[in-house]
């Protein structure tokens, strides 16, 4: 690789606030945040809106969409194959 061109890659913390989640891991983020690790070190820390400690999939929350019902109405409103001719 060629020297200063790529960006520095090292470890950081992904903190999920909203899942009280946080993983340490290599990455190319950068931030003006720390954090001291349970081992003690300080890395830095980038701040995430969700993740799989806070989805609704890996959580099991997500709801599930009556598909029958919506295509019923459809058929209701626009007849049999959406009124096609």
């Amino acid at each position: 690789m060629k020297p200063g061109t790529h960006p520095a890659y090292r470890q950081v913390v992904f903190r999920d606030k909203a899942g009280d989640f946080a993983i340490l891991t290599r990455s190319t983020m950068t931030s003006d945040k720390t954090i001291e690790w349970e081992d003690g070190h300080t890395y830095p820390v980038v701040d995430v809106e969700i993740s799989s400690a806070s989805h609704p999939f890996y959580t099991g929350t997500a709801r599930v969409l009556d598909t029958a019902g919506r295509v019923e109405r459809f058929e209701r409103r626009y007849g049999p194959g959406g009124g096609r001719r």
